[in-house]
């Protein structure tokens, strides 16, 4: 699927390569964290698909089950 993609991407993909709302995607790039990357004097956010990927293996696994046990 990420194939798919080009090597730059936009927000719009981001959040569909993500599975995410665009929204959210633009607010973790200003909050610094989603690897982004603006060029000079522009005002849209750019971003490379690699470090994407990376960031997204980067993030800890979510396991509700795990969750529901801890507050047994």
């Amino acid at each position: 699927m990420a194939d798919d993609y080009p090597p730059v991407l936009d927000a719009a993909m981001v959040a569909e390569l993500l599975g995410m709302n665009i929204d959210t995607v633009r607010r973790l790039s200003r909050d610094n964290v989603i690897p982004s990357h603006r060029v000079p004097g522009g005002r849209t956010f750019k971003y490379l698909k690699d470090e994407i990927l990376d960031w997204l293996k980067a993030q800890p696994a979510h396991n509700p089950k795990e969750e529901t046990a801890d507050h047994k």
